[in-house]
């Protein structure tokens, strides 16, 4: 298959369960796609959701439903040159949390090395990706999560043929509340945290 076609299929695949579950999240995309280092820029960091413990910030295979965190707490995406991966991002707060749960989370994958440039992209340079930021209510339902306060949306991936390994942030914000306009650090309550991701290409 051509590569053209590849990425015609990780689009569809990807804009599927995303448009169809489009009334439940809209992407973070205030500052994205400028040269903010992270979502600090605007919003508070000043959530009851800051323990480890209770936090739930997770990658899995969306086929075996494996977590991908390596032993030092990032994350490793493998994938073959050209073809496509799809993975599901989790975020939340664990069953039995005693804290009131945020309402939203917002996430986004960044190469720190290109918030600087004029790249709308922010993702890895030579890796297409369908969804690489998005801003979902809680309460979607997951098998190992059971009871869990989470969201979980896919992510499709796929290393072109100038892709290399790369490092990315998998920039995460839990929230609580609304924003006021023009004073973004008023209003909403949040925590925001950072898992490191290293991408790798196969072959």
């Amino acid at each position: 298959m051509k590569v053209k076609t590849r990425m015609i299929v990780l689009v569809a695949i990807g804009m599927g369960p995303f448009l169809y579950q489009r009334s439940f999240s809209y992407p973070p995309g205030v500052g994205i796609t400028g040269k903010a280092k992270n979502c600090l820029v605007c919003h508070a960091n000043n959530g009851p959701w800051q323990d480890e413990g209770n936090t739930i910030i997770d990658i899995l295979d969306s086929e075996t439903k494996n977590s991908l965190r390596q032993p030092d707490g990032s994350f490793l995406i493998e994938v073959p040159r050209r073809q496509t991966k799809s993975v599901l991002t989790v975020i939340g707060r664990a069953k039995g949390d005693k804290a009131e749960s945020p309402y939203r989370n917002a996430w986004i994958y960044v190469d720190p090395k290109r918030i600087e440039t004029d790249s709308l992209s922010k993702f890895a340079q030579g890796w297409s990706t369908n969804l690489p930021l998005s801003c979902r209510l809680v309460g979607d339902n997951l098998e190992g999560f059971e009871g869990a306060k989470i969201t979980v949306l896919p992510m499709t991936i796929m290393p072109g043929d100038d892709a290399r390994d790369a490092e990315l942030e998998l920039q995460v914000m839990l929230t609580k509340g609304e924003s006021i306009k023009g004073k973004p650090k008023q209003g909403m309550v949040g925590n925001y945290l950072v898992r490191p991701v290293r991408l790798k290409v196969l072959g």
